[in-house]
């Protein structure tokens, strides 16, 4: 505590005789001792502002990327409905002829090239949500010892490192947004093979 750091509350609160017998103490100690408690309590109550308003922002700096993590979620929920209509259309097209056994043969090759992209952005996904859980929690831990995790002199390095975490989570946010677009990109190319085996269907 910066202005409290040479208060003693237990000096504060005896009071010493004057001189070694039972005679009350003087009205200017008694004075002192209360100015200086109530330095105390405004440098203590000035401390608590400014840790709650630190921990309301890392409380809205959570919120929004709780609010991220549920978006990504969606997508994904998304990708994996129109994976399985793509499946579908794949097996309906295997069934037209046999003739295009080997161009159906590619397709499934790479219908199971993007299921292993969707497992693995799965398992990439669980794991940022793991570390987002794990840092949440930390960040918990640390708000139920705000006056000794948050010292006015420690602030500064608290800041920076909510920061840093906040770039470490917008970089991943970006990098699972490539994979979609990429794997967008291979759903189109997918979609057109399909359409022009069942144009070469239809003319035969």
């Amino acid at each position: 505590m910066s202005e409290t750091a040479g208060f003693n509350i237990e000096e504060l609160i005896q009071v010493t005789p004057l001189n070694g017998g039972g005679d009350e103490p003087k009205l200017e100690q008694l004075v002192g001792k209360l100015v200086r408690l109530q330095q105390g309590k405004r440098a203590l109550g000035e401390e608590i502002k400014e840790l709650k308003s630190v921990s309301d922002s890392l409380q809205k700096e959570l919120a929004y990327l709780q609010t991220e993590a549920y978006q990504l979620e969606g997508i994904h929920k998304e990708k994996e409905e129109l994976c399985r209509k793509l499946q579908f259309q794949c097996e309906e097209s295997e069934q037209d002829s046999v003739r295009q056994v080997e161009q159906n043969k590619k397709s499934e090759e790479l219908l199971e090239q993007y299921r292993c992209e969707i497992q693995e952005f799965k398992l990439k996904h669980r794991k940022l949500r793991m570390k987002f859980e794990n840092q949440l929690h930390q960040l918990i831990e640390q708000h139920k010892n705000l006056q000794s995790v948050f010292m006015p002199q420690r602030l500064p390095a608290e800041i920076e490192s909510a920061e840093n975490t906040k770039r470490q989570l917008l970089s991943a946010e970006e990098l699972k947004l490539a994979q979609l677009c990429r794997l967008d990109e291979e759903l189109e190319e997918l979609k057109k093979q399909l359409g022009a085996i069942d144009s070469e269907a239809q003319q035969e």
